[in-house]
């Protein structure tokens, strides 16, 4: 059984997990809880903010004028189709939205994609799903990430979880932590807590975010009883 650990230690002590989601329950119980966040160390990666769109949110340029390749740092993180949210760090989350809208699953969508092409890092792409129904939230998440230091191949690993305890969250982010290259995540998400109401818990992720290398952060709490959602954005250019 994993530990569950402060979420805001695990982020203080974390100078650069990358981008990050994490999905969870609140305190009370009555909420499913969805975090996502980007940080950056270039200017390409930082010049960054989140925007609504639809139900969901894209990223965007902050000065169009320093937008060098928008292939890796613009797209959709969060899309909405019916009772399922999926949060990804790239456009894979179009992939999935198109595979659950045909039909399809979350696994098998994942498998036609690849960790990023932007070596020597070869940024894994983590991506989740929360689907509310019946009073209850379902959780899955993914993590597609390089098996070697050259990027020959690809290492896809799922996981699923039928329920996740009140005040409990799942936190899966791209990197261990900073270096050159910067190493992926490994293991199981990590089991953090999830405190406060959408606000107070909004503050304490963006307040635990490492100051010179966070760029954007978007929370989002889903009523279980009737499926009404309650979202906050927060964006370092403004």
């Amino acid at each position: 059984m994993l530990k569950t650990l402060s979420f805001a230690e695990t982020l203080k002590t974390n100078a650069y997990p990358g981008r990050g989601i994490l999905l969870g329950k609140d305190e009370a119980g009555e909420h499913a809880v969805i975090a996502y966040f980007i940080m950056g160390r270039s200017v390409n990666s930082r010049n960054r903010v989140f925007v609504e769109e639809g139900d969901g949110i894209r990223t965007q340029a902050y000065d169009e004028s320093k937008l060098v390749d928008p292939s890796l740092v613009i797209y959709a993180p969060v899309r909405v189709l019916g009772d399922t949210t999926i949060v990804t760090n790239g456009d894979q989350t179009d992939t999935v939205y198109d595979a659950l809208k045909a039909g399809g699953d979350f696994a098998s969508a994942l498998r036609t994609r690849c960790f990023e092409p932007d070596g020597p890092n070869w940024t894994p792409r983590i991506s989740g799903t929360v689907r509310v129904a019946g009073g209850e939230a379902f959780y899955k998440l993914s993590i597609l990430k390089s098996g070697d230091a050259e990027g020959s191949f690809c290492v896809r690993q799922s996981f699923e979880y039928p329920d996740c305890k009140p005040g409990q969250g799942l936190f899966l982010h791209t990197y261990k932590c900073d270096g050159n290259p910067i190493p992926s995540f490994e293991g199981e998400p990590e089991h953090v807590d999830v405190r406060g109401d959408i606000d107070e818990f909004t503050s304490l992720v963006w307040e635990s975010l490492n100051a010179d290398n966070k760029v954007s952060l978007f929370v989002r709490y889903i009523s279980l009883a009737d499926g009404t959602a309650q979202t906050r954005i927060v964006n370092k250019n403004v």
